[in-house]
């Protein structure tokens, strides 16, 4: 008998279209695979401006499926909505569970975390919506001259602003706002950008991250020939040793499951934890297919040992 899949797509976050890019893979890879395959938008399930999450869940009951593959981004995708939902609903599901996927979307408790475990992690200031206004000359005091600008709970680099002067502040806070209530304002680590994948409890190896122009933001990520990627990354035995080490323990202590991608700036002494990604893009310029790649996983058997789990 196939197996039967529920591919969620697209979804109501501001990374919708990643979504749908990143589905488009997968299903291509899950029919390679001779898997019977039920795309569901929970978009679709929309009323009154709300998703009604009975009739989500029972569309995905009447089609009597073996496991759901969450190609969301963003959202209630990564925020542990639908994880909590099938857990809920007794549906087994890939990727990382419910309060996993909630401490990982949260960039403010994350970074904690990480604190504790004795990773570096650039100082950070946040802010929530409708309070005082964020201070410029004090942001600037406090974390230098150069800082980033982000929502708390976002991905793809949706919201993010990078300043070094006063220009844009406005414009960048607000932007943040606009995506989520509670923001970040981190100092700007210059150097490398790094990423660790993992696949089940193991890092693949390194990539760095070099975007053409500017920085690795949303136009970088998504468009083809923007950035260049280097798998492995040209680091020493040591320093690769370090940030492999910190990705494991990140994943491990965030109690991460099957797949997920923990990123890094490097500036050439130390490793910066900036966040971990529970649902990667698997699209044609991601990285965890690409690092996978490199090991000798095709991406039609990425996909097949995730929703298989055969991960060790």
């Amino acid at each position: 008998m196939k197996k039967r899949i529920a591919l969620l797509r697209g979804g109501t976050s501001e990374e919708r279209e990643v979504s749908i890019h990143t589905c488009e893979a997968i299903e291509n890879a899950l029919n390679s695979l001779h898997k019977e395959v039920l795309v569901v938008d929970p978009a679709d399930f929309k009323e009154d401006g709300a998703i009604n999450y009975l009739k989500f869940v029972d569309h995905i009951k009447k089609f009597g499926i073996d496991i759901v593959f969450i190609g969301l981004h963003g959202g209630e995708g990564e925020d542990g909505t639908f994880q909590k939902l099938f857990e809920l609903a007794g549906i087994p599901y890939v990727g990382s569970d419910a309060a996993s996927s909630s401490i990982c979307m949260n960039k403010k408790i994350s970074k904690l975390l990480a604190q504790n475990l004795e990773v570096p992690v650039p100082d950070a200031l946040f802010f929530r919506k409708n309070r005082a206004k964020p201070p410029y000359n004090e942001i600037r005091a406090k974390l230098g001259q150069k800082f980033v600008i982000k929502p708390n709970a976002s991905g793809s680099s949706v919201g993010v602003t990078i300043l070094d002067n006063a220009k844009g502040f406005d414009a960048g806070v607000e932007l943040a706002f606009s995506i989520d209530d509670d923001i970040l304002i981190e100092e700007y680590i210059p150097g490398r950008e790094i990423t660790v994948a993992m696949l089940g409890n193991k890092a693949l190896p390194v990539v760095e991250i070099k975007p053409k122009i500017g920085f690795y933001d949303y136009k970088n990520k998504y468009t083809e020939n923007f950035t260049v990627y280097e798998t492995p990354a040209e680091l020493t035995n040591k320093e690769t040793e370090i940030v492999l080490n910190y990705g494991e323990r990140i994943y491990r202590e965030f109690k991460c499951s099957d797949y997920a991608r923990v990123d890094f700036r490097f500036d050439g002494r130390n490793f910066y934890f900036l966040e971990l990604n529970t649902l990667p893009g698997m699209t044609s310029l991601s990285l965890v297919p690409m690092t996978a790649k490199a090991v000798g996983i095709s991406f039609e058997e990425l996909i097949r040992k995730l929703i298989e789990r055969d991960l060790d």
